[in-house]
């Protein structure tokens, strides 16, 4: 076996080198301990500061269901509320998304019997609680169909931070109009408070996983 190489004496540090580096370690220390204490100042503070600065999703709202019955967000406790929001003369996006919500608490099955699939319309002037009840039948059986008044549903909007518009052209009838809108889906816990959500695009398959590791 061959001789190992006998690895060759440290040059020893001049004098004063131990000292001049831990002054200069001393100064790193305290250089990036004060830039880190100016960063949590400003910004609120490593994770807790950015929980309080996210912006909030959900909260309180009153609202009359499909069966004519005034609901509020306190009627949902202890449940999860998977909340899209969208109106009945929606061609295509609304009642696909719908349909996917409704296909992915099917995949779950009785694992997911605590959440309510909710339908809430940004369409004031048309969904009349008849029509919402006329139009949940194609979903979920659970699917519980709300709407508002104009100042109601601005405010469940604004809470759940969701964008909709009327979108009308020139010349056409008065209820001949489209409505813009936000298409997620919120997931909100048994407290109401936000969970996740589901974009447009996410099937029926991954959002049942993604919504049991929730359940």
């Amino acid at each position: 076996m061959a001789k190992k190489d006998t690895p060759e004496p440290e040059p020893k540090p001049a004098k004063g080198g131990h000292g001049r580096a831990i002054v200069l370690v001393l100064a790193i220390v305290v250089i990036t301990s004060v830039a880190i204490l100016a960063f949590r100042t400003h910004f609120g503070g490593g994770e807790q500061g950015a929980m309080q600065t996210a912006p909030a999703i959900g909260g309180p709202f009153t609202l009359t269901d499909h069966t004519g019955k005034t609901v509020t967000d306190a009627d949902f406790r202890g449940k999860y509320m998977l909340i899209y929001f969208g109106y009945t003369y929606c061609p295509d996006i609304c009642p696909t998304s719908l349909s996917r919500n409704s296909d992915a608490l099917d995949i779950l099955g009785d694992v997911a019997k605590d959440v309510i699939p909710i339908l809430i319309s940004v369409d004031h002037e048309r969904d009349t609680p008849e029509y919402l009840n006329e139009y949940r039948d194609f979903f979920h059986p659970r699917t519980v169909a709300m709407v508002g008044t104009a100042e109601q549903i601005a405010a469940v909007a604004k809470a759940y931070r969701v964008y909709y518009a009327k979108v009308q052209e020139e010349g056409a009838e008065a209820d001949e109009y489209l409505m813009d809108h936000t298409a997620i889906t919120y997931l909100m816990g048994p407290d109401g408070k936000f969970v996740t959500h589901f974009s447009h695009q996410v099937g029926a398959g991954k959002m049942a996983e993604r919504l049991r590791e929730y359940l």
